[in-house]
């Protein structure tokens, strides 16, 4: 092999506290304190709001050559919160809106089994954190890649549950939050309130789940393909082989 060529480097680990800053937390705290009419006002509330998360998914885009889907789900839901108060819409509406988005991600993810590429894949069998390479190539030695199929199946019903249940306690949250008359301040300041609160619901039940379903999934991917658990997660590789403060490698 030419000692010069060197493999493709996986894109680079995000920082989730930045992802949550910029695609939930703050997004709903400026749409909550810069709405109100003695400063930005709704209309310019809501666009620095959505200037937030879209500002980061265009960062995030650029840095690591991949779409952020929470800055995509912060933006939707900045946006039709911010839609639905300037509409003085029923809290009716707004309890479903923040039902719709963990409802749509539950439904899509076994659905997406039959695509290119399952959802699946992308929030746990990933190659940012596993060596799928490897995985895939120790899968087909033992003749187990229908198996895995399957395992990748049940991971996917995993998952989906735990944004339909997030889906439901958000329409009991988002009923329980907004009691304040459609279009007035105290509305307003609760539709702020419930675009960073409604999150923390999704993440928390989901996250939990997500790594039940990780736990069985690697479990089931030692079985099927014999790797050992150092050898499925992808490592960084050591200062000394990567050029960098040791100078050039040896030929």
């Amino acid at each position: 092999m030419n000692p010069t060529t060197t493999p493709a480097a996986a894109p680079k680990p995000e920082n989730i506290w930045l992802n949550l800053l910029c695609n939930v937390i703050l997004p709903g705290f400026f749409l909550n304190q810069l709405s109100k009419p003695e400063r930005l006002g709704p209309v310019w509330g809501l666009v620095v709001s959505l200037a937030l998360p879209l500002g980061y998914g265009v960062w995030d885009l650029a840095t690591r050559r991949t779409f952020n889907i929470f800055s995509i789900l912060g933006f939707v839901s900045t946006l039709a919160t911010g839609v639905l108060g300037l509409l003085k819409t029923d809290a009716y509406w707004v309890a479903v809106k923040e039902a719709a988005i963990p409802l749509l991600l539950g439904l899509a993810i076994p659905l997406s089994l039959r695509t290119r590429q399952p959802l699946v894949k992308v929030l746990l069998f990933n190659d940012q954190v596993l060596d799928t390479h490897r995985i895939q190539q120790a899968l087909a030695k033992r003749n187990t890649v229908a198996q895995f199929e399957l395992l990748l199946g049940r991971s996917s019903w995993i998952l989906a549950g735990s944004f339909l249940i997030s889906a439901a306690l958000n329409f009991i949250l988002a009923r329980w939050l907004l009691t304040a008359a459609p279009g007035s301040p105290e509305f307003n300041a609760q539709l702020g309130k419930m675009n960073w609160v409604s999150w923390p619901v999704i993440v928390v039940p989901s996250f939990g789940i997500m790594l039940f379903a990780l736990f069985r999934l690697m479990k089931g991917v030692e079985r099927l393909s014999g790797l050992k658990p150092e050898e499925i997660f992808r490592m960084p590789p050591p200062k000394n082989q990567t050029g960098l403060g040791n100078g050039p490698l040896p030929p």
